[in-house]
């Protein structure tokens, strides 16, 4: 955790000046729910103690001046000449600006230190992170009255127009409307969300990274989706009244896609039980049943391995491994698919253990070095005081 002091510090010495706010906003985990966003879904994410954090304050002149720790690179740029650019990391935040002038919102001239803990590449939403505290702080510099929900808006449409990722609204909204010791139901139809109660007790969540994305993603997503689509339309030509797959019952797949394209039939198949696996999953930690929860967790990664087709040897791998033992409750790739990380409810007690048996088989199997990250389930962007 990075703190408020060494930000602040780290802006004077950068800008010469004092900051106005100091901005933290998280990355973000998904308990369970994989690829139902773009077919109209549920989801379940909540925000983790790994975030971005933004310091800004006010210029007297019409420049927007950002400084990445990271990167250790200046970047400058007059509003009025805003556009795409090729350093990439700018563009996060020059696609908030971009949303606030659409809006006709009034801001002048910033500057703006960015440093953050969030681990690079492994699908933890970095960049919704950066997209979040960018809009959040701008939004108290210049107080421009935006809620929360519209915070998480502008960062979906700055990453489809700047950074060029069509993605959804999940990572923005786990990233602004997360709070600490529950996850957000979130209903991609109607963004409509509930937060639900996530008492881990003896159990911690553990990431374990497969430090591996193979090439497959981006097109295997689109011809997932484009499978999607097709079994929605096919159930249209008797139910004019579905609209995506969340109105759709595997009884209509059954009838009415199955003895068309059995591997579409597959695909919507999963979709639809993984909505039913995450409700299912909410009942269970409404009631206390970690137990339940873990198995659910297990039964998406068969299903995403094995039915929507989206994993990995090495993915496969750490989810079978953790299986052995009685400590692990559940396991599943989080994600899109391919690489990344599987996310694992294991006992406290465990942990290090875990780790300390499976990074060493998994180096030996795969040559690969294997990254644990704790994470604890955290608040929200918030302002720190």
């Amino acid at each position: 955790m990075i703190s408020k002091e060494q930000i602040e510090n780290r802006y004077t010495h950068v800008f010469e000046s004092k900051p106005t706010h100091t901005v933290r906003s998280p990355g973000r985990i998904n308990i369970i729910g994989e690829h139902t966003d773009y077919n109209e879904g549920f989801v379940l994410p909540t925000a983790i103690d790994k975030a971005i954090y933004v310091a800004v304050g006010k210029r007297e002149d019409d420049l927007i001046r950002l400084y990445a720790e990271d990167f250790k690179a200046y970047f400058e740029i007059r509003i009025a000449d805003i556009h795409p650019v090729e350093e990439g990391w700018p563009n996060y935040v020059l696609g908030v600006v971009a949303q606030l002038q659409e809006r006709k919102l009034p801001f002048g001239g910033f500057n703006m230190y960015i440093d953050g803990d969030v681990p690079l590449g492994a699908g933890l939403s970095s960049s919704a992170a950066l997209e979040c505290a960018a809009g959040f702080a701008l939004n108290v510099l210049f107080d421009l009255q935006l809620q929360r929900v519209d915070i998480a808006k502008i960062g979906q449409l700055a990453e489809h127009n700047y950074a060029g990722v069509k993605c959804g609204i999940m990572d923005q909204f786990a990233s602004v409307l997360s709070k600490a010791g529950h996850v957000v139901k979130l209903d991609c139809r109607d963004l409509s969300f509930t937060h639900i109660p996530l008492e881990l007790g003896e159990y911690a969540i553990i990431l374990l990274n497969t430090n591996v994305k193979h090439s497959l993603a981006s097109s295997a997503y689109n011809d997932r989706r484009a499978s999607c689509e097709e079994g929605v339309r096919l159930v249209q030509e008797k139910h004019a009244e579905v609209n995506s797959l969340r109105d759709v019952s595997i009884a209509m797949l059954d009838e009415l896609v199955r003895p068309v394209d059995e591997d579409i039939y597959t695909k919507c198949r999963f979709v639809v039980e993984e909505n039913q696996r995450l409700n299912d999953a909410c009942a269970a930690l409404e009631r206390g049943d970690l137990e339940e929860v873990g198995r659910q967790l297990f039964r998406a990664h068969a299903g995403l391995s094995k039915e929507y087709d989206v994993s990995c040897p090495e993915l496969d791998f750490l989810v079978e491994y953790v299986k052995e033992f009685p400590e692990v409750l559940g396991a599943r790739m989080m994600g899109g698919g391919f690489g990344g990380c599987t996310i694992n409810l294991v006992k406290k007690s465990f942990q290090d253990l875990l780790i300390e048996r499976v990074t060493p088989i998994y180096k030996a199997k795969f040559g690969l070095e294997l990254t644990a990250i704790k994470v604890i389930p955290s608040n929200g962007t918030e302002i720190l005081i």
